[in-house]
């Protein structure tokens, strides 16, 4: 809870930031550090949705089995690509 609470915080800083790069005219300045704020905007976003949609380990290593078994399971006949 509290990463994206920090990303909020850190993306609400560089807006005020660019805003007064924009005020001192560096255009240049603004750009990055809107950029960078967005990013955070963006982080926040993520953790916010991985808290209300958390992936259980069970989930994930079942479906990363079941491709390494397809994988292994055929042979080199079974390939779609002669050499």
């Amino acid at each position: 809870m509290k990463t994206e609470y920090a990303f909020t915080i850190l993306a609400a800083l560089f807006v005020v930031i660019a805003v007064v790069f924009l005020w001192r005219d560096n255009f240049s300045g603004a750009f990055v550090i809107g950029a960078l704020g967005a990013v955070a905007w963006f982080l926040s976003y993520r953790f916010r949705l991985r808290a209300a949609f958390p992936v259980t380990d069970d989930v994930e290593e079942e479906s990363t089995e079941d491709v390494s078994d397809e994988i292994h399971d055929q042979g080199e006949d079974d390939h779609p690509v002669a050499r």
